[in-house]
């Protein structure tokens, strides 16, 4: 059973209703099929009405929901029992907060990547809420140099608030974590797709996010910024984080308009939480969709493609009079 927002209200209502009005209906004493019908028709109505017109802040809790499939829920589907994890980063030690291991998608062998977040507060706690510390970015680099080693395709699951900013963290090196990320994903030579499925945030999801293909899902968000955060820092209150999401621009449909992603993946009518099997089966088909043109382009090929993708992101305007440094 999934927990609802505060926007789903009438259609849960409705939705209860319907399940009275079905179990009243098998005891085989009155016949309300033509009453079923009437309200399950009104159900996907009203929630193809409320699901069309969500605000940002909404797209941001449902891609924050506790009952969206993770990167393990997806592995599950897509893998199978081929998946195999790996652990720590050979420096210090591993991270709960960031899975990696190989696997096999269909008939391709794959390194997986991911964030991984929890389904209650135990578990969230034991994952650190999907904030990875510098050792989970080194794991998951070390595994991409295996996949290069072995000429094996990479496929990221994007997922986090952001890296952990706690004090150990920084100790450990955070930021030098994810610079080396950055800059050693954009030269490895095998194909790279990336999925937001939940959270894109800031440089903690952008350190795994550099691939030669990039898509959210529909309900996800990808952001520089938290919108809490962002609120907090613009008007030193976070309690305006609706306005925030607004002005972030960080539903999936603002991000392919800034050509920062590729391609938005549908989601069941609610989120991914209402059918994980249906989101894991287009995730799959992306997959081998893209799979099939990437690999057999050359290493250079791959190299030269992904730095153009990447610096034509961005727009500028120089103005006739404005100097331009030599």
């Amino acid at each position: 059973m999934t927990r609802e927002f505060e926007f789903e209200r009438p259609i849960v209502e409705l939705e209860k209703r319907l399940k009275d009005l079905q179990a009243l209906s098998e005891d085989g004493q009155i016949d309300l099929s033509r009453e079923i019908q009437a309200i399950a028709d009104k159900i996907a109505l009203m929630k193809a009405e409320i699901f069309k017109s969500l605000e940002p802040w909404q797209y941001a809790q449902i891609a924050r929901h506790i009952d969206r499939p993770s990167t393990l829920d997806y592995l599950k589907i897509l893998c199978g029992d081929s998946f195999v994890e790996l652990h720590g980063d050979r420096l210090f030690g591993d991270d709960a907060a960031m899975v990696a291991g190989f696997g096999r998608i269909g008939p391709h062998a794959v390194a997986v990547i991911g964030h991984q977040k929890g389904h209650d507060t135990d578990e969230n706690l034991f994952r650190n809420f999907g904030m990875p510390h510098p050792e989970g970015y080194r794991k998951a680099m070390r595994v991409m140099r295996l996949a290069e080693r072995f000429k094996k395709p990479i496929v990221i699951f994007i997922d986090t608030p952001g890296a952990f900013p706690g004090i150990g963290a920084e100790e450990r090196g955070q930021s030098e974590a994810i610079a080396r990320n950055l800059a050693d994903m954009s030269r490895l030579g095998v194909p790279i797709l990336c999925f937001v499925i939940g959270e894109g945030g800031s440089g903690g999801a952008l350190a795994v996010g550099i691939g030669d293909r990039v898509f959210m899902l529909e309900y996800s968000i990808y952001s520089v910024i938290s919108a809490e955060g962002c609120a907090a820092i613009l008007w030193k209150d976070a309690s305006r984080a609706k306005d925030a999401a607004r002005a972030l621009r960080l539903r999936a449909t603002d991000l392919l308009e800034f050509g920062i992603i590729d391609q938005i993946l549908p989601e069941p009518v609610g989120g991914a939480h209402r059918d994980p099997a249906a989101t894991a089966a287009t995730i799959r088909a992306t997959i081998l969709e893209h799979l099939a043109a990437l690999l057999p382009l050359s290493a250079d090929e791959l190299l030269a493609r992904r730095y153009a993708k990447f610096r034509a992101m961005g727009r500028y305007k120089v103005q006739d009079d404005a100097e331009i440094p030599a």
